[in-house]
C-alpha cells in the first residue's frame, strides 16, 4: 500500500513538473518578433550608428560655414638674473591677457559646400544601407520564423505517421500470425515503424535547431522553449507583367549606390576646388596688462589669403585618387544595378513556381489520403496485397511531407521576393 502511495505521489509531482514546462514555453507571433528584432537585432543597432555618424560627419562639415569663435586667457612670470653669483634677486616681471576673436571663412571656390553636399550625400547613403540591412534581417527572421512553424508541424506529422506504423505493424503481425502473411511483410512494417521513429527523433532535433535559429535573429543569447504561433501561407501574387527595371530603381540598395555616386562628384569638385585661394576674414577683441586684472584695451581686425604654391604634388593626387573613386562608384552602381534588377526577377520567379507547387501537391495529397483510406479497407478484407498497399501507405508519408514542404517554401519566396524589393522590417503589414 505505501508503495503504491509513494507511486501515485511520484506520478503527481512529475506530471505537474511536466504541465509547468508546458506552461513555460513561450509563444511568439510574427509581430512579437518584429518588435523584438527591431530593437535588439545587432545588425541593426549597427546599422543605425552608421546613421547617427555619419549625421555628426554632415554636421562636421557644416561647421566650417560659420563664424569659428575662441576665447582665451593667458598669464605669465618671467625672471631675469644677472651673471653674478652673489647676486640673490633678479629683475621678475608678468603679463596678463584676455581676448575673444572670431574668424569667418569668406572664400573658397565652394569647397567647404560642396564637402557639406558629399557628407550629406554620404548622410542619405547610410540611410538605405539601414534599409537594407533591415529588409535583410526581415528575410532572415520571416525565414527563421517559417522554419520554427514547420519544425513544430513536421513533429505532429512524423508522431501522427509513427502511430500509424506502429497500428500497421500490430494489424501485418495479427495476419501473420494467423498464416495469411509472410515473414518479409512482417519485417518490411517493422522497418517502416523503425523510420518512422527516426523520423520523430529528427524531428525533434530540427525544432531545438529551428528555435536557435530564430533566437539568433532576435538577438537573443540565451535558448529556451519557444512556439511560433501562425500559419504557413503565403499571400496572393498574381502572375501579372513586372517592371523590375522600376522596382530596382526604388530599392534601398540601388539608392544607397546612387547616393555613394553622389557623395564622389562632390568629393572630386572639392579636391579641384583646392587648387584656388582661400580667403577668411578675423577680428578680436581683448586686454592686456602687467597686473592682473589686465584692463588696457586692444583690438584688431584682418583678411587672409592663402594661396598653395608647392605641396609636392599632393592637390594633383588628390584630384587623381576622386577621380578614380568616382569612376569606381559609377561602375559599382552599374553592377549593383543589375544585380538587383536579376535578382528581382529571379525572386518573381521562384515565388510564382512555389505558389503553383502549392496547388499541385495539395491535388497530390488529396488523392494520396483518399487511396489509403481505400487501401486499408482493401488490405483488411485481402482484397490487395501487403507490397501494393505499402507502396500506397509509403507514397501518402512521402506526399504529406511534400505539402509541407511545398507550402514553407512558398512563404520563404515571399519573403525573398519581399527582401529583393527592400520591404523593410518596420513595414509588418508585409
Amino acid at each position: 500500500m505505501l508503495i503504491r502511495t509513494t507511486l501515485t505521489i511520484i506520478l503527481l509531482i512529475a506530471g505537474c513538473l511536466a504541465g509547468q514546462r508546458a506552461r513555460a514555453a513561450e509563444v511568439l507571433t510574427w509581430e512579437d518578433c518584429v518588435k523584438e528584432a527591431l530593437t535588439n537585432h545587432p545588425d541593426l543597432v549597427a546599422a543605425r550608428a552608421r546613421i547617427d555618424a555619419a549625421r555628426a560627419s554632415r554636421r562636421i562639415a557644416a561647421s566650417g560655414l560659420y563664424p569659428q569663435l575662441r576665447a582665451s586667457v593667458s598669464g605669465r612670470t618671467s625672471d631675469r638674473s644677472g651673471g653674478d653669483s652673489d647676486r640673490a634677486d633678479g629683475e621678475q616681471s608678468a603679463s596678463y591677457s584676455s581676448s575673444i576673436s572670431a574668424e569667418q571663412l569668406v572664400f573658397d571656390k565652394s569647397k567647404t559646400s560642396l564637402e557639406i553636399k558629399a557628407a550629406a550625400a554620404n548622410f542619405r547613403a547610410a540611410q538605405y544601407n539601414y534599409a537594407a540591412t533591415s529588409a535583410t534581417v526581415r528575410q532572415r527572421l520571416r525565414t527563421a520564423f517559417v522554419q520554427l512553424l514547420k519544425a513544430q508541424e513536421l513533429l505532429k506529422i512524423t508522431e501522427e505517421i509513427a502511430e500509424r506504423r506502429k497500428e500497421n505493424v500490430e494489424h501485418v503481425t495479427l495476419r501473420y500470425k494467423a498464416g495469411r502473411e509472410h515473414r518479409g511483410s512482417l519485417l518490411t512494417a517493422q522497418a517502416n515503424l523503425r523510420q518512422a521513429e527516426y523520423d520523430v527523433a529528427q524531428a525533434k532535433r530540427l525544432l531545438t535547431l529551428s528555435q536557435r535559429r530564430l533566437f539568433k535573429e532576435l538577438g537573443r543569447t540565451e535558448p529556451a522553449d519557444v512556439e511560433a504561433k501562425g500559419e504557413l501561407q503565403a499571400g496572393e501574387y498574381p502572375p501579372n507583367e513586372m517592371d523590375f527595371l522600376q522596382i530596382a530603381e526604388s530599392t534601398p540598395t540601388v539608392r544607397s549606390l546612387r547616393a555613394g555616386t553622389e557623395a564622389a562628384r562632390y568629393r572630386l569638385e572639392s579636391a579641384k576646388a583646392n587648387y584656388y585661394p582661400e580667403i577668411s576674414a578675423s577680428a578680436s577683441v581683448g586686454t592686456s596688462d602687467s597686473s592682473f586684472p589686465p584692463d588696457e584695451h586692444e583690438w584688431s581686425v584682418g583678411l587672409s589669403v592663402s594661396i598653395p604654391l608647392y605641396e609636392g604634388g599632393r592637390r594633383k593626387a588628390q584630384v587623381a585618387q576622386a577621380r578614380s573613386e568616382l569612376t569606381q562608384t559609377y561602375a559599382e552602381e552599374a553592377s549593383g544595378r543589375d544585380e538587383v534588377i536579376l535578382t528581382i526577377e529571379e525572386r518573381w520567379t521562384d515565388l510564382q513556381d512555389a505558389l503553383e507547387n502549392i496547388a499541385v501537391q495539395q491535388q497530390f495529397f488529396e488523392a494520396a489520403e483518399e487511396r489509403a483510406k481505400i487501401a486499408q479497407v482493401q488490405y483488411s478484407n485481402g482484397l490487395i496485397t501487403f507490397d501494393n498497399w505499402t507502396i500506397i501507405e509509403d507514397d501518402l508519408v512521402r506526399v504529406i511531407k511534400s505539402f509541407l514542404n511545398a507550402r514553407a517554401d512558398a512563404v520563404i519566396a515571399e519573403a525573398n521576393w519581399l527582401q529583393a524589393q527592400g520591404i523593410i522590417l518596420e513595414n509588418i503589414m508585409h
